[in-house]
């Protein structure tokens, strides 16, 4: 038993080790090649992507998830119907199978007033297309006042109805980017949409002349063709058809300008314009899919993968390195293990346990393995420095908290750095997957932000400011809650908790004012002045100018253990107004990248910070670590004579 225990931590982390990597390994498709198909590239939101990323990211959209599982009942309870579909699953049916698509629950509709407008079951939560469109009419005509409203006066129902109108657009998007919803065989409407351009185009050509004698049945047929398709280049953007012509490169390596989406492709032929081989196959595996033929929609899909393998090599390559990024799933993994690890942490605070302190700090180096894993794939595929948009600054701030509290436990050995690790690990990645609630996360960088020396100097330190500012915060909160509520905080923990938090802001204040420096020159070339008092410049401006006043107020003994836990607890706030805040408002050059929903997550964020300042303050009398101690009684004790009294 005693050897098992010894060797626990080499046990755990291997079992973790060993289900990441089992989850590396390709699905393999019984019928149609679903995940062959995820793999194809399609330029979307300004980037070549896989097929699989647009599944993800719209079924985040519209169902905050990505996958789709639920059940049926009866009213007696009972379980009438199952289904669990994978986000490209769910997709492949909505763009080739929509009569099918439309009447499973995806819609995620949380406001009880939207639901009322829409005539919906209050107590439900999700709902089909074919629950919405009814009362569609009038549910948009409330969408479109509410999005003529300022952003900032809008109501939570106004939010709702934004939101649902913007999932129902994803859904659309989808419906029309390879076959109209109309159209029930799409090979066969190719086919005669392919015979009937030239007698189409004659008889509008004659029509236009003033003749009588011209062929209207097959103008008609003409007219009934491009009306479905001139509905898909409205409705959908995903352009999945690639240029005829190879070697015309975009600015960021890829031939994205001549991409063009179906239903335009479709319109140009109707102009002359020559066939795409890419538009037969998908119209091959539209139908074939639809009949549920899968040998043919496997050769069809096979037929478009060597012909974008003979001039597409570039777009194939990044669209299979994505869709194993996305099957990868790296940060949900890492995340998964620094829960394990946490919870291992505070066992070893209850239960001292040398085994549970050494087994949780292996996950977390494993962990922090994947999440590094993830971060580089991420540069690899963006071509970009670590942290481009609030997701990935998320990430990287999870990132570098992680190493801080690793570092700060191989020098100290009492699981402190572990949940610290572990918990801002955890909770930033949270944040993360929040943020991603949004859409694609590897969206086209703003033009202000293009360039990759800024992004790797000034992003990356004071993103790493950031970290070592909440990782501070985080200490002194593990200070105030083990002092006033356990008896656990020994002079040796206060001693050390302390020399950890000031070790941290010395670091958080030199990455901060750097970064910050960089900032400005960075400011100066792109906008032609170093200091433009903009929000996000003075949200780093308060956090270099914080940082220094606690080493200050440290250094002058103007406070002592307890006051800078309290400080470094304030800057928990400051540093959040700056990462999310500024965004908010809504001004200034740095204005982007924010949602008006992570305004109540912010505010809830400094209440809880400000409560944990609240009982720092309490007299040191009540603490449950200091209660009859000597320096209980002194910090109980009202300063006398010409002495200054001092937070302790």
């Amino acid at each position: 038993m005693k050897a098992l225990t010894k060797h626990l931590h080499w046990i755990l982390a291997a079992v973790f080790g060993l289900w990441f990597v089992s989850t590396l390994r390709p699905r393999t498709d019984a019928g149609i090649k679903a995940n062959e198909f995820g793999r194809l590239p399609v330029l979307f939101n300004g980037r070549i992507q896989p097929w699989d990323s647009v599944a993800r990211n719209s079924l985040l959209q519209i169902r905050e998830k990505q996958a789709l599982a639920y059940e049926l009942r009866n009213g007696a309870g009972e379980v009438t119907f199952k289904t669990n579909l994978t986000a490209l699953q769910w997709m492949m049916e909505v763009m080739f199978t929509p009569e099918a698509a439309d009447a499973r629950p995806v819609f995620r509709i949380d406001h009880p007033d939207v639901k009322g407008l829409l005539g919906l079951r209050i107590e439900e939560k999700h709902f089909a297309w074919k629950d919405l469109e009814p009362s569609w009419q009038k549910f948009y005509s409330q969408a479109t006042n509410s999005s003529r409203i300022e952003s900032s006066l809008r109501t939570p129902y106004d939010q709702g109805l934004l939101k649902l109108l913007n999932a129902a657009k994803v859904y659309l998007n989808l419906k029309a980017s390879v076959t109209s919803p109309q159209i029930r065989e799409p090979l066969e409407d190719l086919v005669s949409f392919l015979k009937s351009i030239e007698p189409g185009r004659a008889a509008a050509l004659a029509q236009q002349a003033g003749k009588t004698d011209y062929d209207e049945a097959a103008l008609s047929t003409l007219v009934g063709h491009l009306g479905n398709y001139d509905m898909m280049a409205n409705l959908s953007s995903v352009l999945v058809v690639p240029p005829l012509h190879v070697g015309h490169e975009s600015h960021d390596g890829h031939a994205g300008h001549d991409w063009t989406g179906m239903g335009a492709t479709l319109m140009g032929m109707a102009r002359g314009e020559k066939l795409h081989e890419a538009v037969k196959f998908y119209a091959a595996m539209a139908s074939n899919f639809r009949s549920g033929n899968a040998e043919k929609f496997n050769s069809a899909l096979a037929d478009y993968q060597s012909l974008l393998g003979k001039d597409f090599v570039k777009e194939t390559k990044k669209g299979r390195m994505e869709a194993f990024f996305n099957r990868m799933e790296p940060f949900y993994k890492s995340n998964i293990i620094y829960v394990t690890a946490l919870l291992l942490g505070l066992l070893y605070w209850i239960v001292p346990s040398e085994w549970a302190r050494r087994s949780a700090f292996w996950l977390i180096v494993l962990g922090l393995v994947i999440h590094t894993a993830g971060l580089i794939f991420r540069m690899v595929l963006e071509g970009r420095p670590p942290v481009t948009n609030l997701y990935s600054s998320a990430i990287f701030i999870g990132w570098g908290s992680v190493i801080l509290g690793l570092v700060l436990e191989r020098f100290y050995k009492d699981a402190i750095g572990i949940v610290v690790a572990s918990f801002i690990g955890f909770v930033t990645l949270v944040v993360a997957h929040n943020l991603s609630l949004g859409g694609d996360t590897m969206e086209m960088m703003r033009a202000v932000l293009d360039t990759n020396f800024w992004l790797a100097t000034h992003v990356v330190i004071v993103t790493l400011g950031y970290a070592a500012t909440f990782v501070a915060g985080f200490l002194a909160i593990i200070f105030i809650f083990r002092g006033f509520f356990s008896r656990g905080l020994a002079e040796s923990t206060r001693k050390g908790l302390t020399r950890m938090t000031y070790a941290i802001l010395c670091f958080a204040t030199l990455f901060s004012f750097v970064g910050t420096v960089l900032g400005g020159i960075w400011a100066d070339q792109s906008w032609g002045r170093f200091w433009g008092w903009d929000p996000k410049e003075n949200g780093a401006l308060m956090i270099v100018l914080w940082n220094a006043l606690i080493l200050h107020a440290r250094w002058g003994g103007l406070v002592k253990e307890r006051g800078l836990a309290v400080l470094a607890v304030s800057g928990n706030i400051i540093t959040a107004w700056s990462w999310f805040g500024t965004n908010m408002l809504g001004v200034g050059l740095h204005s982007y990248g924010f949602t008006d929903s992570g305004f109540m997550w912010l505010m809830m964020f400094i209440v809880s910070q400000l409560l944990v300042i609240l009982v720092g303050v309490i007299p040191l009398r009540f603490w449950a670590s200091f209660q009859n101690t000597a320096l209980a009684a002194a910090a109980s004790r009202p300063a006398s004579g010409k002495t200054k009294p001092s937070m302790a």
